[in-house]
């Protein structure tokens, strides 16, 4: 196996037709289905349907090109990792955020990057986190900002922030009337819309809950953080989330975010890192400029609900 047929075969999927893969790629057709055929009758198995209108990937195509992706980005990085300066780090790096704390993090670290680091481009990749976590195992992310849930003994963490859960409902809704507050077996009794027990802030507030004797019932699971704010800007329920995700709809009055207590609930913001696959230079930069950029954001109170964690 080659690198050029892992190459091949990802732009092939990536045009979905071996005839535009060609152009991009400057190889004959012909040429690049011998390379596909040899590929395929190496692993034993066929990885791509082909038809008139082009092709698609095979289950087991999905998989390999998964892997393609990977190899090529490590092998990428480690050529990178050669030429680059430490005094002047250039080139890629690929940062993965959850939906839920993008909204706080993403643009003032964008800006940061220009104004820091402009010869290092920064690619943002916003996902469910253990999509995030599984990415960062096989090398697809360099650096990934996770929630510390007790499972993440497999990376290289560095805690960024303590972030407070709010209760966060339409601003017209019954639970929000004339109060900033509320405790958690209030929060719980009201009709939440909250992410699916695999993902983001629901197994803080489960174990929370139960922490506390208490319990969700009746939840509406909505993964998408947009569809969440559709869903309680049309009145069918509230949510426990920080407040990144809803802050433009707070502040201009569409939503309110009233604070939890007895208990409160709280999530610990971390980035982490792969102990397998060295930084480069431009990533390890990325790094310390992920975690100055949230002690910022937690000093000057744009980042609303958390406070920094103090390295040690």
């Amino acid at each position: 196996m080659e690198l050029r047929q892992l190459r091949y075969f990802v732009a092939i999927v990536d045009h979905g037709s071996l005839s535009r893969a060609a152009l991009v790629l400057h190889v004959a057709q012909p040429a690049l289905t011998q390379q596909l055929r040899q590929l395929e009758d190496e692993l034993g198995a066929q990885l791509l349907h082909r038809s008139a209108q082009g092709v698609v990937s095979t289950d087991a195509g999905k998989v390999f090109y998964e892997h393609a992706l990977a190899i090529l980005k490590q092998v990428a990085d480690a050529q990178a990792a050669v030429t680059q300066s430490a005094e002047r780090p250039s080139g890629s790096v690929t940062l993965g955020l959850p939906h839920s704390i993008s909204g706080a993090l993403a643009l003032p670290l964008l800006t940061a990057i220009r104004q820091r680091y402009p010869e290092i481009t920064l690619q943002l990749t916003e996902e469910l986190t253990g999509n995030l976590a599984e990415q960062l195992r096989a090398g697809r992310v360099n650096l990934a900002v996770l929630l510390d849930d007790g499972q993440l003994a497999s990376f290289a963490t560095t805690p960024l922030v303590e972030e407070e859960l709010r209760f966060i409902c339409r601003a017209d809704a019954p639970w929000a009337e004339g109060r900033d507050g509320l405790n958690l077996a209030e929060a719980l009794d009201a009709t939440l819309i909250l992410p699916g027990l695999q993902h983001g802030v629901r197994p803080r507030i489960e174990s929370t809950a139960r922490a506390a004797g208490l319990h969700t019932r009746g939840v509406i699971e909505i993964n998408s953080i947009a569809i969440l704010k559709s869903a309680i800007l049309a009145g069918m329920g509230a949510t426990i989330l920080p407040v990144a995700p809803v802050q433009d709809e707070v502040e201009r009055g569409a939503m309110r975010a009233l604070s939890i207590h007895s208990p409160a609930i709280s999530r610990t913001v971390v980035l982490c890192t792969s102990k397998n696959i060295p930084l480069t230079n431009a990533a390890a930069a990325v790094s310390r400029l992920v975690a100055q950029v949230a002690l910022e954001l937690c000093a000057n109170g744009a980042w609303i609900g958390a406070s920094a964690i103090q390295p040690v």
